[in-house]
């Protein structure tokens, strides 16, 4: 692909975003079938911008765009589709384009494709590569999914931790050919292939040629085991600071290095994934087709629903208290809303806290006591209100007194809940992200209808 330009922004939240104006051109030469306009409209585009705009089509626009567009799809491009999408359109593609795809691939990006592709495909683009190239890819094949030896790349700048910054030079310019296209440090090692230290590019551009590279190795060195969980690798490097490290395998040799845009991806999409999880939708995209969208949240939906019966059947338990005080039943709902509501506040920040580890043994029990403080002086304040609200709507003082009591109970409970249940469902080996918002809103309806509904009918009736 011939270098992309990245069209100008304009002044908004929306600057880089693909322009309307854009996908209604593209259409129209869709359905025209005009492959010369579509080359135009497509030849300035950057790669990322390629891939938004394939995922924001139909899927039958996305299948007639490939076989118009003569630019053709190549790995970078690929590399940048979110996986649901990229999936469907591999499929469009013969062995012959997608070895094509793959010509300028670094391996980490290699796996990533040929890790989606069937038997046949996936024999096609390993056949392609030289002999060197499809090692690296099978060996990295071979190790866990969403693993680091998974998003390493094998191609790494090392050298021997004796040598001088005027060797590394020199070695530099001989073996162009052997570079990556991109690298941010040296990685030193010993002997037996261990990585050592790192030494990054600008230090050794900045040195006189006599300067050993050991003693401008940086003061933070990671290193990573390769079986090692790509999510802990994210958060080394967000929590470090680190721009690449080297990967080990379990002899700690040296087999690869994971750099600082990979990780940065897997970070997002682990923060993505948490906000999916929490809505109960799980790896849902725009770009999914209906009958996808459906499987991943009837389950849930289910979840839901046995949950609400639960409420119901406490709110059935008080069926005479409510028939015999109607401003009960208009008024339940505010209570049952406002636990739910403070409850998915508390359960967000603990969520996020556990998947940073900000959240731990440590000092789980003084954020448990900081959320359920903060839970009793919210519900002070709202039962002061709602205390007014009961007594100018309804004229009954005690009312005022039933809702504001009830509205402490519901929101100290909902702060409680909402760090407790996560942190315990964590304990249990289950993601919180994927069930802690249902379990939370159980707890503060039930304890919400029981409360208010309970105190009513011992203190009106």
């Amino acid at each position: 692909m011939e270098a992309e330009e990245i069209h100008e922004p304009d002044e908004g939240s929306d600057a880089y975003a693909l322009k309307p104006e854009l996908f209604a051109e593209l259409r129209a030469a869709l359905e025209a079938g005009d492959a010369e306009t579509i080359d135009r409209l497509m030849e300035p585009l950057h790669a990322a911008d390629i891939a938004d705009l394939l995922e924001q089509i139909e899927p039958w626009e996305r299948r007639e765009l490939i076989e118009l567009w003569h630019g053709g799809l190549d790995g970078e491009i690929l590399s940048e589709i979110e996986d649901n999408t990229r999936e469907e359109i591999l499929g469009y593609l013969s062995p012959e384009q997608l070895t094509l795809a793959v010509r300028e691939l670094e391996s980490d990006d290699v796996v990533d494709l040929v890790e989606y592709l069937d038997d046949k495909q996936q024999e096609a683009v390993l056949d392609y590569l030289e002999p060197l190239d499809r090692v690296a890819v099978e060996t990295a094949l071979s190790y866990p999914e969403e693993s680091a030896g998974r998003l390493m790349q094998v191609e790494t700048v090392r050298a021997p931790q004796h040598w001088s910054v005027g060797e590394m030079i020199d070695f530099l310019r001989a073996h162009p050919e052997n570079l990556p296209e991109q690298f941010y440090h040296v990685i030193l090692v010993d002997p037996r292939m261990k990585p050592v230290g790192n030494v990054t590019l600008g230090r050794i551009m900045s040195s006189k040629r006599s300067v050993k590279l050991w003693d401008i190795k940086e003061d933070i060195f990671v290193t990573i085991p390769a079986t090692q969980d790509e999510g802990e690798v994210a958060y080394a490097f967000n929590q470090y600071h680190l721009i690449s490290a080297p990967v080990v395998d379990e002899d700690g040799r040296l087999v690869g290095v994971v750099t600082i845009d990979d990780a940065m991806i897997v970070l997002s999409e682990e923060n993505e994934e948490d906000l999916l999880l929490l809505a109960g939708v799980g790896e849902n995209t725009v770009s999914d087709k209906v009958s996808a969208t459906v499987r991943r949240r009837l389950p849930w939906l289910a979840v839901n629903l046995v949950t609400a019966i639960l409420a119901s059947l406490v709110i059935a338990i008080f069926e005479e208290a409510i028939a015999g005080y109607v401003a009960l039943a208009v008024l339940m709902p505010i209570v049952a809303s406002m636990g739910g509501n403070a409850g998915t506040q508390s359960l967000t920040v603990a969520v996020r806290a556990i998947a940073t580890k900000d959240l731990t043994g440590s000092n789980v029990l003084r954020v448990i006591r900081r959320e359920t403080m903060v839970g009793l002086i919210n519900g002070a304040a709202f039962a002061i209100v709602m205390g007014i609200v009961g007594i100018v709507w309804f004229g009954s003082p005690m009312l005022g007194v039933v809702i504001a009591i009830a509205m402490v109970i519901n929101l100290v409970v909902a702060g409680l809940a909402g760090t407790v249940i996560p942190v315990a469902l964590e304990k249990m080996g289950v993601d919180p992200a994927l069930a802690s918002g249902t379990f939370v809103t159980t707890v503060t309806d039930v304890v919400g209808f029981f409360a208010f509904l309970g105190i009513g009918a011992a203190v009106l009736l």
